[in-house]
């Protein structure tokens, strides 16, 4: 299932990352993206609506790959999974949260910045994870250094990447995908401007294209 969905991703190339403060806001989000030919996102934990968020999602656009962000605990693994996310996402290698999805079969791509956390998502089976944040720790030329050692291992990087910087993450083999919030900015959501986001969706699909050619 987890090859299945990372996959997808490849396919797409980049997950915008969404944070919503008020549920209302998913059901247009969604529309917007899956118009725009990214039927997917990552739905941060940083919210209150990001459960409920994700349910409407799952019930309007089944079709649509949604992972939970921001996940840090067993509890909102449980939570996320029930609204309809099949994978769950975190900001650090937390081995509790990495444990217990595995031991669920739930697909689990854990945020990670060193050869020793790569390590240990090696030594759980792991082959996809997420670099976070990208661009602080390194960008393209730590995850380059790091997967030198680890062959086997393909990265999600997210933080800080954007339309300008996103082709040199995807010209290398070690990137499945990328996650990234340009074209799904807080501001937009607020202010509910989903064509807008739509537009930007769509140059974002455009963008992937050009850059894999």
């Amino acid at each position: 299932m987890f090859d299945e969905i990372c996959s997808k991703l490849e396919e797409l190339g980049v997950v915008p990352v969404v944070v919503l403060d008020d549920a209302k806001d998913a059901l247009p989000l969604a529309k917007a993206l899956v118009e725009g030919g990214l039927p997917c996102a990552e739905v941060t934990f940083r919210t209150a609506a990001a459960e409920e968020s994700i349910k409407i999602m799952k019930e309007n656009y089944p079709e649509m790959v949604l992972a939970a962000g921001t996940v840090l605990t067993t509890e909102q693994v449980d939570r996320a999974v029930a609204a309809g996310a099949t994978l769950i996402v975190s900001p650090g290698f937390d081995p509790e949260i990495v444990d217990y999805c595995i031991s669920k079969n739930i697909p689990v791509c854990p945020g990670l910045v060193t050869p020793s956390e790569m390590a240990q998502a090696v030594k759980r089976g792991l082959t996809n994870v997420k670099f976070f944040p990208a661009e602080a720790a390194g960008g393209l030329k730590m995850i380059t250094a790091m997967t030198a050692a680890y062959t086997s291992v393909r990265v999600m990087p997210t933080g800080g990447i954007n339309a300008k910087n996103i082709g040199d993450y995807l010209k290398s083999k070690k990137i499945f995908c990328c996650g990234g919030s340009w074209m799904v900015k807080g501001d937009l959501i607020k202010a509910g401007k989903f064509d807008e986001i739509k537009a930007m969706t769509e140059e974002a699909v455009k963008l992937v294209k050009e850059i894999r050619g």
